[in-house]
């Protein structure tokens, strides 16, 4: 008995052995820098750190541009009240005494190519 029981307890030693030998195969694979896991984390890595550059930059550009239209918008409401108040001086001037018709001239051609002038009311 004392036998099968030494037997059995050296095949579970050697399953172990063969068992560790597989997980240590698989652990180093999985660290590896090039291949396994390491390798997709240190990409990953890189790209967020790349993003982040990105962003940094893109908000750099969005508070420029923001600065610029705040600029543009305050000269376009200056430029309007300007033209409000010239148009409300307008207004306020006075019509001209002798508004006569304007006349406008017609001008034709003749069957000899020559242009002939005539006046229109």
């Amino acid at each position: 008995m004392e036998l099968i029981a030494d037997i059995l307890l050296g095949a579970g030693a050697l399953g172990v052995a063969v068992y560790c030998h597989v997980l240590s195969r698989r652990l180093s694979v999985f660290s590896q820098l090039e291949n396994g896991i390491g390798g997709a984390v240190a990409v990953l890595s890189v790209q967020v750190d790349d993003m982040t550059r990105a962003l940094a930059h893109a908000r750099a550009a969005a508070q420029e541009s923001t600065q610029s239209l705040a600029g543009m918008t305050e000269r376009a409401e200056a430029a309007a009240a300007r033209l409000e108040l010239l148009l409300a001086t307008m207004h306020d001037l006075p019509e001209p005494a002798d508004s006569a018709p304007l006349r406008r001239r017609v001008l034709r051609r003749r069957a000899d190519g020559s242009l002939s002038g005539e006046e229109a009311a």
